[in-house]
């Protein structure tokens, strides 16, 4: 049976309590939490771990913040590897199994003007693998997942496609490095989604889901027989976890995805 997991930010209620009220009522399996900038997850632990006495399971965060370790300037990369590696340890606290985040967001485009960066893709490599390494040793020692997630071309012009994730990882030569695979980019950028997923099932630790207009799954064109039978095949086993942006009442079209993957897988 699939196990589903939902955004906190997208759920109704002011706590976590409430939040998994609402979540468990409408048929998800844990909620993914959100790892905001200067340090917010770890200041949030009194609460996560009160949540945690109290029933919620919260297994993944998804890092949320305007530079990640990809980033041009090194000040920012610097930054930006001590706040995942603060988030792979508060995942690990929490018996979490991984955080999730991509090279960079919004940073630059190869799609976009001025069309060439300011740093090769030789550099860009080098820096990628820099953190990757540091963050994966440092996702080892806490027994987690650091979660690599491929962006599509306009938001990001470094690791779009799962290939290009699994060749950093096989690299880096890390266990505790995984690829964070998101429907909405692999509709993008991926010739098959399924198939991709398939092919490099070996890397796989983490889905997000939303269809290919970044809504709720159901309100898009996104083969989804295809996708979950791809899962299926595999033998995955871990959450797919809701990350969209939703059409109609927020609070419906969020327990609208149970009913409509589950009917389909």
């Amino acid at each position: 049976m699939l196990k589903l997991a939902c955004q906190e930010q997208m759920l109704p209620g002011d706590t976590l309590e409430e939040k998994w009220e609402f979540a468990t009522s409408a048929g998800y399996d844990a909620i993914e939490l959100r790892g905001k900038k200067d340090f917010a997850l770890q200041q949030r632990l009194p609460e996560l771990h009160r949540a945690a006495r109290n029933g919620v399971v919260m297994r993944t965060v998804c890092v949320d913040m305007l530079h990640f370790f990809g980033a041009f300037d090194p000040d920012l990369r610097a930054d930006a590897i001590k706040q995942m590696r603060s988030q792979l340890s508060v995942t690990a606290e929490l018996g979490g199994i991984g955080a999730m985040t991509p090279a960079s967001y919004g940073m630059f485009s190869r799609r976009l003007p001025p069309f060439e960066p300011p740093r090769s893709e030789e550099e860009d490599r080098e820096v990628l693998l820099a953190g990757l390494t540091e963050l994966g040793e440092h996702a080892k020692a806490e027994g987690v997942l650091l979660l690599l997630e491929p962006l599509n071309r306009y938001e990001d012009h470094m690791v779009n496609r799962l290939e290009q994730a699994a060749s950093l990882i096989d690299e880096v030569g890390l266990d505790s490095v995984r690829i964070g695979a998101d429907t909405y980019h692999m509709n993008i950028e991926e010739d098959d989604p399924a198939d991709s997923l398939v092919r490099f099932a070996r890397y796989l630790g983490h889905v997000q889901v939303s269809d290919s207009n970044r809504l709720q799954p159901g309100a898009g064109h996104l083969d989804w027989p295809a996708v979950l039978g791809a899962l299926a095949a595999i033998g995955y086993e871990g959450d797919l976890a809701l990350e969209s942006r939703l059409r109609g009442e927020p609070a419906d079209a969020v327990a609208s995805v149970p009913p409509f993957l589950r009917r389909l897988a």
